[in-house]
C-alpha cells in the first residue's frame, strides 16, 4: 500500500510585487521519501520552502501535513506548531553554545533531559567525540553534521533543506549528502529539498519537481525526468546539449543526419532536435570512409573538427558539420584530442534524440 502523504502542497500561489513568484504548485511527499524543488535561482524553489515551513504566507492555496491543513484562507499555523524542521546553508550554529547544547537547543527540556538523543545522533555522525567542543573547533563538514542531528533531534515528521551543500567544497560534499541522505532515510522523515543543481537532485532525489518561472513544467522519478524532458529547456537543464533545427515538410525535418519523423506538426513549422553530446559518437572504425547507411549503431554524418579538450574524466570535441555547417560537441571517455581540421564521421541513434517544436 502507499503510504499517505506526510506532506500536502495545494494549489499554492504567491504574488508579490504585480507578479506570481509562485503558481499554482502542488505536489507532495511521504514518509522516507526525498523530493527536490530543481531549478534555476529565482524561480520561486525557496520561496515555496518557506511558505510550507511557515515564514512566509501563500496568496492562495493549502499546505497539509499529515493531513491537517496548517495554512489556508482562513488559518496559518507559525513555523513552531507544524513539526518542520528546517536546514540551510549557513547551518546557523550558536558560537557560545557547545556542540551538544546545539543540538539539543529545540528539545523541550534541553540537554539535561535530552542527554541520551544526543549523544545517540552525534554518534550516527561520527562526532561523538565532539560533545562539548564549540562549532568554531569544528571544520565545515563537521559544523553540517551538527547542524544536521540538531534539526533531526526533535523528530520532525518533515525535513525542510535550503541548498544544504553549497557551502561545501566537491568531495567534502558527496561524502555529506550521502551521510545525511542515509539518515534521513533511516529516521523514516519526508524531505524537501530546494537545489539548482541537477547533480545533487539526481543523487538524492526519489522524485523531482523541475521549477521555471513559479510553476512545476514536469516532475518524476529522476529517470524519467532525465530521460523524457518536457522540452529543449528541460533537457538542458540536465546537461549540455546539442540542437539540430529544421523545417517539417510532410511530418519529416531534413538535418545533417538525415530525415527524422516530425508527426503532428504542420507543414513549415519549425523544428529542435537535441541530443546530448555523450550520445553523439565518432565513429573510428569509419575513418576516411563514406557512412553505411544500414550501420546497426545509427545514422551518420561527416564533420571538421574544431577544439578539442581534456575535461578529466573526458574529452570534448567540437565539430563544425559538412552538411550546414552547424556547430556539434561529442564527449569521449578517456583522452581523444584530435587536432583541428580532421574530419570525422558522427554517428547517433534515432531513440536517444527528443524531438520539439522549436
Amino acid at each position: 500500500m502507499t503510504a499517505a502523504p506526510r506532506l500536502e502542497i495545494d494549489q499554492i500561489t504567491r504574488h508579490f510585487d504585480g507578479r506570481d513568484v509562485v503558481a499554482g504548485v502542488s505536489l507532495s511527499v511521504t514518509p522516507g521519501q526525498v523530493t527536490c524543488l530543481l531549478g534555476p535561482s529565482g524561480c520561486g524553489k525557496s520561496t515555496t520552502l518557506r511558505i510550507v515551513a511557515g515564514v512566509d504566507r501563500q496568496t492562495t492555496g493549502r499546505i497539509l501535513v499529515d493531513g491537517v491543513v496548517v495554512s489556508d484562507d482562513g488559518r496559518h499555523a507559525p513555523p513552531e506548531h507544524r513539526g518542520i524542521g528546517l536546514m540551510f546553508q549557513d547551518f546557523a550554529l550558536f558560537p557560545h553554545l557547545s556542540v551538544a547544547h546545539n543540538v539539543a537547543f529545540g528539545l523541550d527540556g534541553g540537554l539535561r533531559r535530552h542527554e541520551a538523543r544526543v549523544r545517540e545522533l552525534l554518534e550516527r555522525v561520527d562526532l561523538g567525540g565532539f560533545f562539548d567542543a564549540f562549532p568554531h573547533q569544528l571544520s565545515g563538514g563537521e559544523q553540517q553534521r551538527v547542524a544536521l542531528v540538531r534539526a533531526l533531534a526533535p523528530r520532525p515528521a518533515i525535513m525542510l533543506m535550503d541548498e544544504p551543500f553549497s557551502g561545501l567544497d566537491n568531495r567534502l560534499r558527496d561524502e555529506i549528502r550521502d551521510r545525511t541522505l542515509a539518515l534521513l532515510k533511516e529516521e523514516n522523515t519526508a524531505v524537501l529539498l530546494v537545489t539548482h543543481e541537477p547533480d545533487e537532485a539526481m543523487r538524492m532525489a526519489d522524485e523531482i519537481a523541475l521549477m521555471r518561472a513559479g510553476r512545476i513544467v514536469q516532475q518524476g522519478a529522476p529517470y524519467h525526468v532525465y530521460n523524457t524532458p518536457v522540452d529543449r529547456a528541460a533537457a538542458g537543464f540536465f546537461s549540455d546539449i546539442n540542437v539540430l533545427r529544421g523545417t517539417s515538410r510532410g511530418a519529416l525535418t531534413d538535418t545533417p543526419f538525415g530525415q527524422f519523423l516530425t508527426p503532428g506538426l504542420s507543414d513549415g513549422a519549425p523544428v529542435e532536435i537535441v541530443i546530448r553530446p555523450q550520445h553523439l559518437r565518432i565513429d573510428f572504425d569509419r575513418q576516411g570512409r563514406g557512412p553505411n547507411p544500414t550501420a546497426s549503431d545509427g545514422v551518420a554524418a561527416r564533420g571538421v573538427v574544431q577544439r578539442a579538450r581534456f575535461m578529466g574524466r573526458e574529452s570534448l570535441v567540437e565539430f563544425r558539420m559538412d552538411h550546414d555547417g552547424s556547430s556539434l560537441k561529442a564527449t569521449v571517455p578517456a583522452v581523444f584530442l584530435p587536432k583541428p581540421g580532421t574530419p570525422l564521421w558522427l554517428t547517433l541513434r534515432r531513440d536517444r534524440c527528443f524531438v520539439f517544436p522549436a
